[in-house]
């Protein structure tokens, strides 16, 4: 066995679910299959380690949406940067933490659009709707209005651990050793 493949099984022994770089459909789909697997194990918590600087909308809602069929308690830890839309990984926790040195980044998503004119237009009033969606999460999460949330990702507002606990993105920054 590789030592990748050793790491993830000690991992998933853990229940612990990796989320490192950026948050693309396929990264969303085997992090989304690795939840399922774990609640269906057992109803014991499981923890997603979040470091994600960007993601894409859908990808992060394939989460979300996982999340929100579990019948486990999902914890998430958020570490290095985490930034875009994968900041909406957080609205679906029950209990959401920082390490200390975490950063977080309100920002913009990034979109392609190809086809006809209408199909761009399209895509893109489908894209606004989502992102209108998430800014509704990030309201009830934070108890922040999404016309706040939405200027401050316009801005691409920046927050270390402490400025997103005050937020309201995080519950706790964890202690250090």
């Amino acid at each position: 066995m590789s030592l990748g493949g050793w790491l993830q099984e000690q991992l998933f022994e853990r229940r612990i679910v990796v989320v490192a770089g950026r948050l693309d459909d396929d990264a969303a789909t085997k992090a989304a299959a690795a939840l399922l697997a774990l609640d269906a194990d057992g109803d014991r918590p499981i923890e997603v380690h979040l470091d994600s600087p960007a993601g894409a909308l859908g990808a992060v809602f394939v989460l979300i949406d996982t999340a929100n069929t579990l019948r486990s308690a999902l914890r998430i830890l958020c570490r290095g940067q985490i930034g875009g839309p994968a900041i909406g990984v957080v609205t679906a926790a029950d209990h959401c933490a920082a390490v200390p040195h975490a950063r977080f980044h309100l920002s913009q998503p990034t979109a392609r659009f190809a086809g006809t004119p209408e199909e761009i237009a399209a895509q893109s009033r489908q894209q606004q709707e989502l992102l209108w969606r998430l800014f509704g999460r990030l309201a009830r999460r934070t108890g922040r209005p999404a016309e706040e949330i939405a200027e401050d990702t316009r801005r691409g507002r920046y927050l270390d651990a402490r400025e997103a606990l005050n937020y309201g993105l995080i519950d706790e920054i964890t202690a250090a050793r």
